[in-house]
C-alpha cells in the first residue's frame, strides 16, 4: 500500500531524523503520537502531525504495533529514504519514471508532474476537496524537492525567473 501524505520537506535528513525523534519509543495511541510530533516539531494542527506520521511510517521510519505506534531503531539514512519513497508513496514510480525520461530543456515540473498524474489521484479526494487541483499541484511539488533531498531528482535552472523549478533524474535514480 502506498501512502499519499507527503509533508514539506526538511532541509536535510538530519532535520527528518529529528521528526523520526519525535515518535515515541514506548508504543502509543495515534492521538498521542501526533501530540507528541506536534508539540516536539512545532507542526501547525494535528493533521500536519498525522501526515507526518504517515510519511514516517512510508519511509520506514515508524511503524505501527498491536499496542500502538514507535519509532523504528533505524536512522534516517539517504538509501532508506530512497527506498521508503520508492515503496511506500504515491505516485513516486511514475515520478521517477518522468524524471529519467526528462532533459535539462524539458524537466519535471510540479505542473508538468500534476499533469502527467492527474489521472491516479484519488476519486476520494477529488470529491472531498473542492481545490484537489492545487493540493495535488503542491504535492507535485513537496514530492519532487522530497526526492531532490536524497538525490532521486536533480533540480536545473529554469529558463524565466517567475517560472517553476525543474527536475531531472539524479544520480541516485
Amino acid at each position: 500500500m502506498r501512502l499519499k501524505p507527503v509533508p514539506e520537506p526538511p532541509t536535510d535528513l538530519d532535520a527528518l531524523d529529528a521528526f523520526r525523534r519525535a515518535v515515541p519509543l514506548v508504543p502509543g495511541s495515534e492521538d498521542d503520537c501526533c501530540a507528541r510530533l506536534r508539540d516536539r516539531r512545532d507542526l501547525a494542527d494535528r493533521q500536519a502531525a498525522n501526515d507526518w506520521l504517515a510519511f514516517l511510517r512510508a519511509l520506514g521510519l515508524a511503524r505501527e504495533t498491536p499496542r500502538g505506534f514507535v519509532r523504528s531503531d533505524a536512522a534516517a539514512t539517504p538509501e532508506l529514504v530512497r527506498e521508503g519513497l520508492r515503496d511506500g508513496v504515491l505516485l513516486v514510480p511514475e515520478t521517477l519514471a518522468l524524471l529519467r525520461d526528462a532533459s535539462t530543456e524539458e524537466p519535471v515540473t510540479p505542473a508538468s508532474l500534476f499533469a502527467a498524474t492527474r489521472e491516479s489521484v484519488p476519486r476520494h479526494d477529488r470529491a472531498r476537496d473542492p481545490k484537489w487541483e492545487a493540493t495535488w499541484r503542491e504535492r507535485a511539488d513537496r514530492l519532487l524537492r522530497w526526492l531532490a533531498l536524497v538525490n532521486l531528482a536533480e533540480a536545473v535552472a529554469a529558463d524565466a525567473p517567475a517560472s517553476e523549478p525543474g527536475y531531472v533524474a539524479g544520480d541516485a535514480a
